[in-house]
């Protein structure tokens, strides 16, 4: 009897389970984008929005809540109801940057979330400034011993991608640089073609145009190999093995949220990250490399991801004091 009345249990959670991802969306989703519009993270919400707004026939806003290095907006959707109606496109900075940067100061914890899909990698590329004497990695590896402490590069914020991954390179040769902090990667893209300081680390779908245009030099491309779209440019790994500089965008629920709703928002992910067009007219422009995954193979990422970086912000002394 008790293994009758288990039985009919067990059916009985898996039909509401069914149920509810059946039934979803049933009001308006909103995806947050915990930074400013006009950047990845926003692009990638756009296009999710305007997925899940297709597949499903929900309206999709897009909210954009930056400030504070991704903290604020991430902690909006922590906050949020665990139903899957809220989500999040977040960079690295949210799940593996920021908790070793901010502890227990932080006003979420990563386990307030749960993962959905990874969406996109974006290899950097490592621009400079004509003026600069140095026209390889390894030039720039021997000029950086000669003046300790004097090339300037610039970043996005402390703990932004374009920071940590100087941060490694520094790490990994041997070498200190002298970090310029700016409120994003555009006005540090700005300063170096302007010659205020030496060098960034930026999106390869940023450094390219000016590369391109001559306006400066890529000594390197953060891939482990050279790209087959720059075949000129060395990877920085040729010079520093094992070295690599990328940073990740995925989706993200509040945790709690019914494993069959993230299963059916999953679903959608693949198949717009399968659809060619969409490739052709998303990924391969930009230089993106797609992560749609399954939300354990994320997850699993994720966690791999955060011990090599907070590896990295210890040995580099980098911190908010």
């Amino acid at each position: 009897m008790l293994a009758r009345n288990a039985t009919v249990a067990l059916f009985g959670l898996l039909g509401i389970a069914s149920a509810q991802a059946q039934n979803f969306p049933t009001k308006p989703i909103t995806i947050v984008v915990p930074a400013a519009p006009g950047g990845v993270s926003d692009v990638m919400g756009r296009l999710m929005a305007q997925r899940f707004t297709e597949a499903w026939g929900q309206q999709v806003i897009v909210e954009n809540r930056g400030g504070a290095n991704h903290v604020i907006g991430a902690a909006m959707v922590g906050k949020a109801v665990p139903d899957g109606h809220t989500m999040m496109v977040g960079a690295e900075t949210v799940f593996v940057i920021n908790p070793t940067l901010h502890g227990s100061k932080l006003p979420y914890d990563v386990k307030d979330f749960a993962p959905i899909s990874g969406l996109v990698r974006i290899n950097q590329g490592l621009l400079a400034h004509p003026s600069l004497p140095a026209n390889t990695i390894a030039e720039l590896i021997v000029l950086a011993k000669q003046k300790p402490g004097e090339i300037t590069y610039g970043s996005s914020g402390l703990g932004a991608a374009g920071h940590v991954n100087v941060a490694l390179l520094e790490g990994m040769a041997g070498i200190k640089l002298a970090p310029v902090h700016y409120r994003g990667a555009t006005p540090a893209l700005n300063d170096v073609l302007a010659g205020h300081i030496m060098l960034t680390s930026v999106s390869l779908s940023a450094s390219v145009p000016p590369y391109r245009a001559g306006k400066a030099k890529m000594l390197a491309v953060g891939s482990l190999q050279r790209r087959a779209e720059l075949p000129e440019v060395p990877a920085t790994a040729e010079t520093v093995p094992g070295y690599e500089a990328v940073t990740w965008f995925g989706l993200f629920t509040t945790s709690g949220a019914p494993r069959a709703v993230i299963s059916k928002i999953n679903a959608e992910v693949q198949k717009l990250f399968s659809d060619e067009s969409f490739r052709n007219r998303v990924i391969v422009p930009n230089m993106f490399e797609s992560m749609a995954s399954s939300p354990e193979e994320f997850a699993e990422f994720i966690k791999r991801d955060s011990v090599k970086w907070s590896k990295v912000l210890r040995d580099a002394n980098i911190r908010i004091d």
